[in-house]
């Protein structure tokens, strides 16, 4: 089957929807991007840019977030905010949530202000944070319930590409449903790929993940032990990028400070991906593995690695700060 060609918020995508024996051909909502407001909550590092992503494209956005110096920053760029998840709901038929773990999801859905309190039938619900492939599941079974859709949308491409509107999607759900989100999810990424059913898209995401986090290590042990044996970094990364070596770290986000200028690196690692986040997102991971009996012991040992990380006040500083403990440096 040929690629379809996808043509959403001004950009071209050539793209076929494949999963088993089923080929789904992505089609466009017919219906003009500003006139249903969408929902959104959750305006942390990658939320606040995808939902900017989302306004620059010409959606109406009612948006939500604990903390309301957030919600201010989007108002002043022209979104509504709501008081609550339920607020949301009312006003909203398709809601996006990008928020930090399973409990958090299970809040803002299920909580007495929660969304699931007030959506209406035949909302479209998009969960794009990394959680449990369960708690999608669980989700999915509530919002069917109350005559709504849930799907699972996590991305991969981090706070660089959340800017830039270039994530990837990893989505999981009803295939009948997939078509429907597509021209919203590519205002916000470039890829959205169709996983499976509800879960499978935290399944690829969390195995992603682990991937990350052991080649942002492995990326980190190489680049301090060059430096030891005389390598200019700039040099070693080079040589690396052009060679069996290249990961994603070494190629748009080096650990080593000054080698990337616009990596966290390169200022005191604050903003991008928290440690903290990897961490339980390597949980989940190993959760996983557990459940179904695969044997991760690079996965494992890249857990404990990033608990240590945790247990120097690190949590906050991102992923890429591993580099630092690595190499015996303390980060204030």
């Amino acid at each position: 089957m040929a690629p379809s060609v996808l043509a959403v918020c001004g950009r071209t995508f050539s793209k076929v929807l494949n999963h088993g024996h089923l080929n789904l051909t992505a089609s466009m909502s017919k219906r003009a991007v500003s006139q249903v407001p969408l929902g959104f909550v959750g305006l942390g590092n990658m939320g606040k840019n995808m939902a900017r992503n989302l306004l620059s494209k010409g959606h109406r956005l009612v948006v939500y977030d604990l903390y309301p110096e957030a919600m201010e920053a989007m108002a002043s760029q022209g979104a509504i905010t709501a008081q609550s998840p339920a607020e949301l709901g009312e006003q909203c038929d398709r809601i996006i949530t990008m928020l930090p773990s399973s409990p958090h999801v299970r809040e803002v859905y299920t909580g007495t202000k929660g969304i699931l309190s007030t959506v209406k039938t035949g909302s479209l619900l998009i969960d794009s944070s990394t959680i449990d492939p369960s708690v999608s599941q669980e989700m999915a079974k509530l919002a069917e319930a109350k005559g709504a859709s849930f799907i699972d949308a996590p991305v991969s491409g981090g706070v660089p590409a959340a800017e830039a509107g270039t994530l990837t999607f990893m989505v999981g759900g009803n295939e009948s449903e997939v078509s429907a989100v597509q021209e919203i999810l590519l205002c916000m990424g470039k890829n959205v790929i169709y996983c499976g059913g509800i879960g499978c898209g935290e399944a690829a995401k969390i195995c992603n993940n682990m991937m990350l986090a052991i080649s942002m290590i492995g990326t980190s042990e190489t680049m301090i032990l060059g430096q030891k044996l005389g390598l200019d970094p700039k040099v070693l990364n080079q040589i690396l990028n052009v060679s069996s070596g290249k990961t994603w770290p070494s190629e748009v986000y080096s650990p080593v400070p000054g080698l990337m200028p616009n990596a966290p690196s390169s200022h005191n690692y604050e903003g991008g991906f928290g440690s903290a986040l990897m961490t339980k997102d390597l949980g989940l991971a190993q959760n996983a593995a557990t459940q179904t009996g695969s044997p991760t012991p690079l996965g494992s040992l890249a857990h404990q690695i990033y608990r240590l990380v945790l247990n120097h006040n690190l949590g906050k500083k991102d992923f890429s700060v591993i580099y630092q403990l690595l190499e015996g440096k303390v980060i204030k």
